[in-house]
């Protein structure tokens, strides 16, 4: 069962909710009629490369919305003043296959991680360290539903001006306030993070 973490406590008053199906209008509301980016609706990294650009757009949402409806660990949605401002896809690196066939993002070790894939702040609401939360709270639900370690694929970015799509995984420095340690780079501006869960998180 997938715990609840609603009502987190954190800064910049911020609450973040693991999306389900009673949320599902709320994500749907956030990411628009483009789905986030170019009709990805989140699948980029649980679909095959060549079935996720065929069904992008609307095929893409129903995957999604299926994926939530059978309660399976998809994300946390970031609420301020109880409007849907920001969306992080969490859960246990095994429920996001493109990732087990990556070679820059292969695994580290053996050990059980949940992975962070997509951080996404609503237009309206960025640059506004909405961010930080926003892991934050991707970090407590992997917690609550006995995560031990969370894994991070952010970039650092070689412009300010860099692309939002280009930074679909995060930001290092977002991810390194949030208590998030490199500890691999395989590449200058892709790093492997973690955040280990202690037992009173």
């Amino acid at each position: 069962m997938v715990a609840d973490i609603s009502a987190t406590d954190l800064s910049k008053g911020i609450e973040c909710h693991p999306v389900s199906k009673e949320r599902w209008q709320d994500l749907e509301q956030l990411l628009g009629d483009r789905g986030g980016w170019q009709g990805c609706w989140c699948m980029r990294w649980r679909l095959p490369r060549g079935r996720f650009v065929s069904q992008q757009g609307a095929p893409n949402r129903r995957a999604l919305r299926r994926e939530i409806g059978a309660g399976r660990y998809t994300g946390v949605v970031a609420y301020r003043d109880g409007e849907p401002v920001a969306w992080c896809s969490v859960g246990p690196r095994e429920s996001y296959p493109v990732l087990e066939t990556s070679d820059l993002l292969a695994r580290v070790d053996d050990r059980a991680v949940w992975s962070i894939t997509c951080v996404y702040v609503a237009k309206r609401a960025r640059r506004q360290g909405i961010t930080v939360p926003l892991i934050q709270g991707a970090v407590a639900f992997a917690a609550q539903n006995h995560a031990e370690v969370v894994e991070a694929y952010p970039v650092i970015p070689l412009s300010p001006r860099t692309p939002v799509v280009a930074a679909m995984t995060g930001i290092y420095s977002a991810f390194q306030k949030a208590g998030f340690s490199e500890v691999l780079r395989r590449v200058d501006i892709r790093p492997i993070m973690r955040y280990e869960i202690t037992p009173e998180e």
